[in-house]
């Protein structure tokens, strides 16, 4: 083949030493077009890697002679396999298309069947199980905007089915934080659902309303999501009908939660009542057809453990109605009505109560001994999940015992106490027990009975919790018992349906009342066995609740109130009856203004304030006072002694304002001591 080199002029060759600099730029152009535009022909030929020669396909271009056309870059190339120079690598490389997942497309196509699960079986623990398992937490602003978007489309059950499992998933599965933002996602496309949903900004507000109200949106987040809404937006017509037309009106907490035809949930006692009477029903007409209806008609099928219960408690106490018990549970078995898992959980509690029940019915072990193997046999109950029987209670040494029969005592001190809520009586028979090394199984008993009953018995136990802490358990048997409650929490929501969310509002109240610092609840965590997933939760819920505004004056009632006080409030009724006292000298109507506080567990600051303002008026009618509410028990020996040491610790400021302050405390020490108020233990150079 000729050199093209050859086929050039001499002034063409110098042309093209001219632009070689130029062809050897990156950024210049193709030395076809640099050639070309010097009228130069330049015939395409391009060496390959292998040192073959491709020339460029003709199509006729340039007349006879030539090479085609000038800039043609449509270079056909044809790499034949067989050539010995052949290389794979001069292949076409192949582009293959493949689809990129986007997670939150599977986020949300994954929640769509989860909540459409939901409203066909109504079961809040499956959808929060299943939504955890899902992972992708970060995602759970989109979970609320969809499950409330679906649900503003349907009929009324549903609606109130989501708020209901808004309130469920509440802190435990979605944060706070989350579910404000997947309410105000909802808000800002309130003008894309008003086009499906006509009535999108009266049900919308509702929902806000009802989240306020079921205290899962704060108040403040209308104010909030206003100012970042345009004022001429759907989204702006929500908050303002959700503020005035509902959150406004009188009694608008019932309003709200009435809206929607009422709870689709009840409160334990009702489910308990009504499975009774379904099962006393059923064994008077024996009919299972009906009897299998009206328990699905519960709609608590996470709950259906209690049916198995109450249906063996029941054959137990009349041994007539045995057969017609155990033929319902075998066809609510087989129709899979009750599941095996709540089947198990029914016989399982039924064996671990069947000592106490010995008590009320004793024929109670025997008729439950021969009713397993009986349900085994038929197939309706798994021998392999359930709980070895042998796991009865029965004591097993002298320790054994000895716990089981303390076990007996304070649950009947407690219920004592629920009845009289007298704080120094059951104090005094702790005391007398003399067993301080079961503080943390008190505990645990004490807020499990309360945990099922009102809320005054709740709030009864905080208050009892704050006097115990202060007169004879120690931080280490709080944290103990508490730890002992979370790690059975999962067994304790058997009986009670919210037991995690309640035993996060003790565990939050605790440190609200100092019982606890924030500090214990990081070593309640750590202390939990690893197993023990639903105790962590727990812990994090009541972090949560910790951290929110206002917690202190929230989580401070949050059984409704109750006896305890802010504690600049009774610090500052406390100011006002000393003074009163002071001014009136009537011992009678004072103990009973300190009684009407019902803060046992916060008499030392009586005693500090009565001792600071007999110093301060040089008045000691304060320490008749003091002395009335000793011989009355009305302040216990450590709470006076409490009070005296708070003042010995301050004595030096104190001083300064009082200058004989610390005279006038050595006088007063004296004084009680002649008495007896305070511990033998307390003295004037010890710390308190």
């Amino acid at each position: 083949m000729e050199s093209s080199e050859g086929l050039l002029t001499e002034e063409q060759r110098e042309n093209v030493e001219v632009l070689s600099p130029t062809l050897k730029s990156p950024r210049a152009k193709s030395s076809s077009v640099l050639l070309s535009e010097h009228g130069i022909a330049v015939r395409h030929v391009r060496r390959t890697h292998s040192g073959k020669h491709i020339r460029v396909k003709k199509d006729g271009a340039g007349g006879k002679g030539t090479w085609g056309k000038l800039l043609d870059t449509d270079v056909e190339s044809h790499l034949d396999r067989n050539d010995p120079n052949y290389d794979s690598g001069e292949e076409p490389y192949e582009l293959v298309g493949t689809a990129v997942s986007d997670p939150l497309d599977d986020y949300k196509k994954s929640v769509v069947s989860i909540i459409e699960e939901y409203f066909s079986t109504g079961d809040v623990e499956l959808a929060a199980s299943d939504l955890k398992e899902l992972g992708s937490t970060e995602y759970h602003p989109y979970f609320i905007k969809r499950l409330v978007s679906m649900a503003m489309d349907r009929h009324d059950k549903e609606k109130e089915m989501t708020s209901v499992l808004l309130s469920a998933l509440y802190a435990d599965v979605i944060n706070p934080t989350q579910i404000s933002r997947g309410f105000f996602m909802l808000v800002e496309s309130a003008d894309d659902l008003v086009v499906d949903i006509p009535d999108t900004v009266d049900i919308l507000a509702l929902f806000i309303a009802r989240a306020v109200v079921d205290d899962i949106l704060p108040p403040a987040f209308i104010a909030r999501a206003r100012k970042m809404i345009p004022e001429s937006s759907k989204g702006n017509q929500v908050l303002q009908t959700a503020e005035k037309s509902y959150l406004s009106a009188p009694h608008h907490a019932e309003l709200v939660e009435r809206r929607w035809g009422g709870s689709t949930h009840f409160t334990v006692e009702e489910v308990k009542k009504r499975i009774a009477d379904l099962l006393r029903e059923y064994v008077e007409s024996g009919d299972t057809v009906e009897a299998r209806r009206c328990i699905r008609k519960l709609e608590v099928s996470f709950y259906y453990h209690e049916v198995v219960k109450r249906a063996l408690i029941f054959a137990m106490e009349t041994q007539s109605a045995e057969a017609l018990i155990l033929k319902l549970l075998k066809e609510a078995a087989e129709e899979g009505l009750i599941s095996s898992s709540q089947m198990v959980k029914g016989f399982s509690r039924m064996a671990e109560s069947i000592d106490d029940l010995s008590l009320d019915i004793p024929s109670a072990k025997t008729s439950f001994q021969s009713i397993v193997p009986r349900a085994i046999s038929e197939g309706w109950l798994d021998a392999s999940s359930l709980k070895a029987s042998g796991e009865n209670g029965q004591a097993s040494g002298p320790d054994d015992e000895k716990l089981k029969q303390y076990k007996k005592q304070i649950v009947s001190i407690i219920h004592e106490y629920f009845l009289s809520d007298d704080i120094p009586e059951l104090i005094q028979s702790l005391e007398d027990l003399g067993q301080p090394e079961f503080n943390p199984i008190f505990l645990k008993k004490l807020i499990t009975l309360a945990m099922d009953r009102k809320n005054k018995e709740k709030e009864m136990a905080s208050v009892l919790l704050s006097a115990l802490h202060i007169e004879i358990f120690s931080t280490e048997d709080i944290v103990n018992g508490f730890v002992m409650l979370l790690e059975s929490s999962e067994d304790t929501a058997l009986d009670i349906l919210d037991a995690s969310n309640e035993l996060a509002l003790f565990l939050a109240r605790a440190v609200i009342d100092d019982v606890l610092a924030p500090l214990n609840l990081e070593e309640i965590s750590n202390k939990l066995p690893p197993n023990c997933s639903s105790g962590v939760e727990t812990v994090c819920t009541a972090q949560s609740l910790l951290s929110a505004r206002h917690a202190g004056e929230r989580i401070l009632r949050c059984w409704g109130g109750g006896t305890g006080w802010a504690v600049e409030d009774a610090k500052d009724k406390i100011q006002k009856l000393l003074e009163e006292f002071e001014s009136s000298g009537v011992l009678g109507e004072a103990c009973q203004c300190i009684r009407d506080l019902g803060m046992p567990f916060f008499n030392h600051e009586v005693v500090k304030k009565a001792l600071v303002m007999a110093m301060e008026k040089k008045n000691d009618r304060m320490l008749n006072l003091l002395q009335e509410c000793s011989d009355e028990g009305l302040i216990t020996i450590n709470q006076m002694t409490k009070g005296f040491g708070r003042i010995k610790d301050g004595l030096e400021d104190l001083a300064l304002d009082i200058p004989n302050a610390e005279d006038k405390f050595t006088f007063y020490l004296e004084h009680v001591k002649e008495r007896g108020w305070l511990l033998p233990s307390f003295g004037f150079s010890d710390a308190s």
